[in-house]
């Protein structure tokens, strides 16, 4: 029985897709590929597949021979990929991304844990209300394991109409798939800035007022990053991005140094005499931040997300 049986869609150079093609190769064959077009060099690529240079070279010949097509060109000093390698390498490292994805998700159960819940969340629930609450969780429940993902409310909520997780956190107001709502925090969006900053003096503002000013915003790729450059768009403005960094935290303290003005969750806000901050009102709908919990609607949930989610939303009973 062969190692591995792949399916791809291959295209090569000007010819037409050539379809559905069942070749015969195995992970290391892919592993090697991979080794060899990233360092673009065979013997490099061997060294780190711990392979010989005159087998990577046979392994990947036969690679290409099962695929029908080439996949490097060999220069003196290296090799280049083909249009078709370079669509290989792509859909390559997407299968290791899933593979890995896989042992993550088998791995709470070789550990002892009995039970696994998958749960995303936006970017203020992450960073406020979940770190304590999900702590205090697996105190009480210790054969429980939970993977945490970040994710935009409006992909969290897809998700789980779509069952394909059973738990998540969103906020109320950016979302709009058919799933049910189960109140988690009540919070708002503000802007922070340094106390001597012209809008300090302002009790509230429009957004649009603010885009004028340099910003710190969280990384490229948090959900609150890719809210705030949606809302820019929307208010007609361009974001004068100064600073990103990985923590609401890390942006009040470059807030306080005067590199920007921040978009950041109340409860975020870091209340310290040391940092010279001010809060200031948004006047805008979406400000309101109610985070939901949402499930499918007629979906009966694993014992362990329905344990959850009753914890979880007793904890926010108790913190009202």
């Amino acid at each position: 029985m062969p190692d591995e049986v792949a399916l791809f869609y291959i295209s090569v150079r000007n010819i037409r897709i050539l379809g559905l093609v069942c070749v015969k190769y195995s992970l290391i064959d892919l592993k090697l590929f991979v080794a060899v077009a990233e360092q673009r060099n065979l013997t490099k690529g061997a060294d780190i597949a711990c392979l010989a240079p005159s087998s990577a070279s046979h392994r990947i010949k036969k690679l290409e021979k099962a695929l029908g097509v080439a996949l490097l060109e060999r220069e003196a000093r290296g090799v280049s990929l083909t249009v078709a390698g370079e669509i290989l390498l792509r859909h390559a490292r997407r299968v290791f991304a899933t593979l890995e994805q896989m042992h993550s998700d088998i791995s709470p159960y070789t550990n002892g844990a009995q039970a696994h819940v998958r749960l995303w969340a936006n970017t203020n629930a992450i960073h406020t209300y979940l770190p304590d609450d999900i702590g205090a969780f697996l105190e009480l429940y210790p054969a429980v394991s939970i993977s945490l993902e970040e994710h935009t409310s409006a992909k969290i909520a897809s998700a789980v109409a779509e069952g394909d997780i059973e738990l998540g956190i969103v906020a109320q107001q950016d979302q709009s798939a058919d799933v049910r709502l189960h109140p988690y925090r009540k919070d708002r969006l503000v802007m922070v800035v340094p106390d001597s900053h012209p809008v300090a003096r302002q009790k509230s503002v429009r957004f649009a007022q603010v885009l004028e000013y340099p910003f710190v915003l969280l990384e490229e790729g948090s959900a609150i990053h890719t809210f705030t450059m949606n809302k820019s768009a929307v208010a007609g403005g361009h974001l004068n991005i100064r600073a990103q960094v990985k923590s609401f935290d890390a942006v009040c303290r470059m807030v306080s140094t005067g590199v920007g003005i921040g978009l950041i969750p109340y409860d975020s806000v870091v209340k310290s005499p040391e940092l010279k901050l001010k809060t200031v009102e948004l006047e805008e709908d979406w400000a309101e931040r109610d985070l939901m919990i949402c499930t499918q609607p007629e979906a009966v949930l694993s014992e362990a997300a329905a344990v959850l989610l009753h914890f979880l939303t007793q904890r926010a009973v108790k913190s009202v």
